[in-house]
């Protein structure tokens, strides 16, 4: 259990709303339990604070960085990149394999990361199209994430579109030869089991 005790006094009448809180706290926690005895510590810490006009309330975070090298918008600003990139992942493990490397070669898992990066690209790309020809709908509404999921259910149609503007069409047969290619197994002479049965 944390026990936070802000060191200083913050004045704060009910007319006053504070955009910004900057100040040293003492945190006060318990050790993990050692040679069957458990005490208590406590650490400085730096809480700042941005007020969010949209959620009504105060962003806070406790850090250890200096205000001579972050002011609390920045540590904000810094915080809610962070979580940019965690949504990025996300979406490049869930909707774009990043999860289901099943191979230990370096240039066949560097390809996978290319193909993810790039198909990553092309549907950000997409998602700016999109919320630029609905400019009356909210960008909150836009999801990144969302769209991420409409993009992967609907990538094989937006390429047939895409390839038909260049001028190539999908074809039964094209589409045959593809399938027909890409089902060949590069190993022709691994041991299979039971090769027997569907020989």
């Amino acid at each position: 259990m944390l026990i936070v005790k802000i060191m200083g006094k913050i004045a704060l009448q009910k007319s006053d709303l504070l955009r910004i809180l900057d100040v040293i706290v003492e945190v006060r926690f318990k050790r993990r339990i050692y040679k069957g005895q458990q005490r208590q510590d406590s650490q400085l810490f730096r809480l700042a604070g941005v007020y969010n006009d949209e959620s009504e309330k105060y962003h806070i975070y406790l850090t250890n960085i200096q205000a001579d090298i972050l002011g609390p918008e920045d540590i904000a600003r810094l915080i809610g990149a962070r979580w940019d990139i965690e949504l990025l992942f996300k979406e490049l493990k869930s909707k774009y394999a990043f999860n289901v490397l099943k191979t230990k070669n370096e240039q066949i898992i560097e390809a996978l990361i290319c193909t993810g990066i790039l198909t990553l690209i092309v549907s950000r790309r997409l998602h700016s199209l999109v919320r630029e020809l609905n400019p009356y709908q909210p960008i909150a509404r836009f999801t990144q994430l969302r769209w991420s999921i409409i993009f992967a259910e609907n990538a094989s149609d937006i390429l047939t579109e895409i390839l038909k503007l260049n001028g190539i069409t999908r074809t039964f047969e094209l589409m045959w030869a593809v399938s027909s290619s890409q089902a060949l197994d590069p190993h022709v002479n691994r041991e299979r089991f039971r090769s027997e049965w569907w020989a």
